[in-house]
């Protein structure tokens, strides 16, 4: 793989990142939480930067549901129909985040290759990015999700191992980049050994994601050329 940057690993976060889906995270929560245990939601464990899997388990904490792993599975089922069943209403309480497409389609390169670390399960994430018509140059069957662990390493981790297996390719740490709105985003990264660029579009601002030890940092994805070099390390940007 070669290319005008060479080969590289582009991990995108997708909640406040790529897009906003609003209020509809909890509605599929709630849906799912009726369908698989008859009872009504009260309260959603914190959802900020965290994965699917953590949400679950402290969701079922409050509910005081027992054996909440072995219910692990049908929730991730339940959450995928939910997803599904909610594009509409996705479509009309969320929007894709200013300058999202110009962005992944500049990163579109020989060589470079797109993919999503997010907390969400596959499915859900695959729902909320075809919804807004980002899904195309994204490859789904490479990244890390929710499912793969409670924090962001593990899915750094496993998004990484699996494009260096199906591309047979080796990504060094400093072509990996995640791209997140989060200091959560921007810690796992360093955890790795990975690059980190932080975007201040969901609840963290500029100040905060640079205090987190980002890369570097951008207020949002309008600027492609900023954003371009940001991700492959010409100057730091804030």
């Amino acid at each position: 793989m070669t290319g005008q940057h060479g080969s590289a690993l582009i991990l995108w976060d997708v909640d406040h990142t790529l897009v906003d889906v609003g209020p509809v995270s909890r509605e599929i929560y709630a849906t799912a939480f009726a369908s698989v245990t008859g009872q009504p939601l009260r309260e959603v464990a914190d959802m900020t930067g965290c994965t699917e899997r953590a949400i679950l388990m402290g969701t079922l904490a409050v509910h005081d549901i027992a054996y909440p792993e072995d219910k692990l599975d049908d929730f991730y089922a339940a959450l995928a129909v939910a997803a599904n069943e909610l594009r509409g209403r996705m479509r009309s309480a969320g929007q894709r985040l200013p300058g999202v497409p110009e962005a992944i389609t500049a990163l579109a390169r020989e060589g470079i290759v797109q993919t999503i670390v997010t907390g969400n399960i596959k499915p859900i994430a695959m729902t909320k990015l075809e919804v807004f018509d980002l899904a195309d140059r994204l490859d789904f069957e490479v990244g890390g999700y929710g499912s793969d662990g409670n924090s962001r390493p593990p899915l750094i981790r496993q998004a990484w191992q699996r494009a260096e297996q199906k591309y047979r390719v080796q990504f060094p740490g400093q072509r990996v980049i995640i791209i997140g709105d989060t200091p959560l985003d921007i810690a796992a990264a360093r955890e790795v050994g990975v690059r980190s660029v932080g975007v201040a579009t969901g609840s963290s601002s500029i100040d905060e994601l640079t205090s987190a030890q980002a890369d570097a940092v951008v207020p949002d994805l309008t600027d492609t050329p900023v954003l371009i070099r940001a991700v492959f390390g010409q100057g730091r940007q804030e």
